[in-house]
C-alpha cells in the first residue's frame, strides 16, 4: 500500500552532493544534466544544466545554453543564460547571449552583448530522467 522511496532519496541527495569538473584542456561536446555542481575549465559544445552551482572558469568556453540555480562567469558562454538565483559576471567574462536571472552580481570589467532581465524565469529547474538531451533544455530564454 505504502511505498518506501528512502533509496530514491539517497540516490537523489548523493546526486546533488556530486561535483563534476571538465578540466583545461579538454573539448566536451554534448549537453550536460547534472544534479550536482559543475566547474568548467575547459570547452563544451553544447547545453549545460544543474540543479546546483555551474562554475566557468577564466579558460572556459561554453558554445551553447547554460541553466542552473546558482552560477560564476569567468570565462566565454556563447549562448543564453539562466539562473533561478545568483549569478556572479567576474572581471574577464564574456556573455555573448540573453541573461535571466533573480540576482546579478556584475564585476569591473565583466562583458556580455544580449538582453538582460531580472526577478524574471524559471523558479524550478528539471531533469530529463532518461538523460536524453536531444534538444536544447532552454527553450525560450528570453
Amino acid at each position: 500500500m505504502f511505498k518506501n522511496n528512502a533509496p530514491e532519496e539517497k540516490v537523489s541527495q548523493d546526486a546533488l552532493n556530486s561535483n563534476n569538473i571538465i578540466g583545461k584542456g579538454s573539448t566536451f561536446s554534448g549537453n550536460i544534466q547534472t544534479y550536482g555542481n559543475i566547474r568548467v575549465e575547459g570547452k563544451i559544445i553544447g547545453d549545460v544544466i544543474s540543479k546546483s552551482k555551474v562554475a566557468i572558469g577564466p579558460s572556459a568556453v561554453i558554445e551553447g545554453n547554460v541553466l542552473a540555480q546558482v552560477a560564476e562567469v569567468e570565462g566565454e558562454i556563447k549562448g543564453a543564460i539562466e539562473v533561478t538565483d545568483m549569478l556572479t559576471l567576474k572581471p574577464k567574462c564574456k556573455i555573448l547571449g540573453d541573461i535571466v536571472t533573480n540576482k546579478l552580481i556584475v564585476e569591473s570589467g565583466a562583458r556580455f552583448e544580449g538582453k538582460c532581465k531580472m526577478g524574471q524565469g524559471l523558479s524550478k529547474i528539471e531533469l530529463d530522467q532518461k538523460g536524453d538531451a536531444k534538444e536544447s533544455p532552454i527553450k525560450k530564454v528570453i
